[in-house]
């Protein structure tokens, strides 16, 4: 393992669902200028991997879900998509993550938990294409969100549900303990406090609360909420009998149950996305507007110190969304799919796990909705919140 994989250099998402962002050149400039480490892809996208070659920036590409059980099934398969993602540009383009899926364990029907099980195969083929062209310095993984949880609070108590822990975690921190990859967390503090905002402090989600929090169990003492998120999953891997896989995930300087360790990060997300589903925060994610001009004040290399940066504005609105949401099938959602997905009861999840950070996607065949499904012609299952 080269050192240069586990710099502190913080990275950033390249999502894409916008029709008004700017050009992959230009996006790859963007990136440059702003002199990140790393760049997350959500596909391994061409024209994208031949514009970072050359540019020592660290690549992260992507296995879309679909393709997961036909990897599982059949090397040669893999071999192929290695073939035609990673070594047409490697190692001048300096790709150094493959995730295979996107929170595959956050979807839901028949077929989808089928990939479930797939997942971890899948993840072993595609590091038998690359040990067999004797390459090291690439990492296989996936990356999951925090409804993989069953429990978060407090920290000590994190615990991953039922109904993956045997079948699914273990064999995947096996082969990424076996491997020395990374457990890849996609975590946002905001949704764990806007889902309990009443006990949750938004400056705990914002590292500026002069409150802490100290974990009954360990006694460890927390400033910020996302450093408990982290640290649940540390606990829930911990009990399963893992307690030193590495994760990839946000701040670089380690949590209390690991301090001081170096945690490979990446910032989602680049662009605001307005393509993206769900209401309006989705679209708003980015560290850049569509034209590429900035939204906050940042320093990837953090070689500015805090007190050289100006107050940010005022919030016009420091509340998250007071209305009732509902979880609804989204319009032109295939229907088979959208029967399968239906009998998991899309709000009945969502509204038990929404806090763990879950969204209402079910791979595109859900949509959140201010109007109360049960008022409507369609009897969709439904949970107020």
């Amino acid at each position: 393992m080269v050192d240069a994989e586990i710099s502190s250099r913080i990275g950033i998402n390249y999502g894409r669902l916008g029709n008004n962002l700017p050009s992959a050149f230009q996006s790859i400039q963007i990136i440059q200028s702003m002199n990140a480490g790393r760049v997350k892809l959500y596909d391994a996208n061409p024209e994208i991997l031949k514009l970072l070659s050359g540019t020592k920036i660290h690549v992260s590409i992507m296995v879309p879900n679909h393709e997961i059980i036909s990897i599982a099934s059949d090397q040669s398969i893999a071999n192929k998509w290695v073939q035609d993602n990673v070594f047409q540009y490697y190692p001048d383009t300096m790709i150094r993550f493959i995730l295979v899926g996107n929170e595959v364990l956050s979807c839901f029907s028949d077929q989808e938990k089928n990939i479930w099980l797939n997942l971890v195969p899948a993840m072993r083929r595609i590091k038998n294409s690359l040990r067999a062209q004797k390459i090291q310095n690439i990492k296989v993984g996936t990356p999951l969100a925090m409804d993989i949880l069953q429990t978060t609070f407090p920290p000590s108590k994190g615990n991953f549900r039922s109904d993956i822990s045997s079948t699914v975690i273990v064999p995947l921190l096996k082969f990424l303990n076996g491997t020395k990859s990374f457990f890849f967390i996609d975590v946002y503090p905001y949704f764990a406090w806007s889902a309990n905002p009443s006990n949750t402090s938004i400056d705990m989600a914002l590292f500026k609360s002069n409150e802490n929090y100290t974990d009954p169990a360990t006694g460890f003492v927390y400033t910020n909420l996302l450093d408990q998120m982290l640290d649940s999953v540390i606990f829930a891997m911990t009990k399963l009998g893992f307690p030193d896989v590495r994760m990839t995930a946000k701040p670089p300087i380690g949590t209390p149950a690991r301090p001081g360790e170096v945690i490979p990060t990446f910032i989602f997300s680049l662009y605001d996305e307005n393509q993206k589903d769900g209401p309006g925060t989705e679209r708003h994610w980015g560290l850049l507007n569509a034209n590429g001009a900035p939204i906050y004040d940042i320093d990837l290399t953090g070689n500015h110190l805090q007190s050289e940066y100006g107050p940010l504005p005022k919030p016009n609105n420091n509340d998250p969304y007071k209305e009732k949401l509902w979880c609804i099938a989204a319009r032109g959602a295939d229907l088979m799919e959208l029967d399968r997905a239906l009998d998991y009861a899309f709000s009945s999840y969502w509204a038990q796990f929404r806090s763990q950070g879950a969204n209402c996607h079910f791979n595109g065949l859900a949509e959140q909705t201010t109007t109360n499904p049960s008022r409507g012609s369609c009897k969709f299952p439904s949970v107020t919140l």
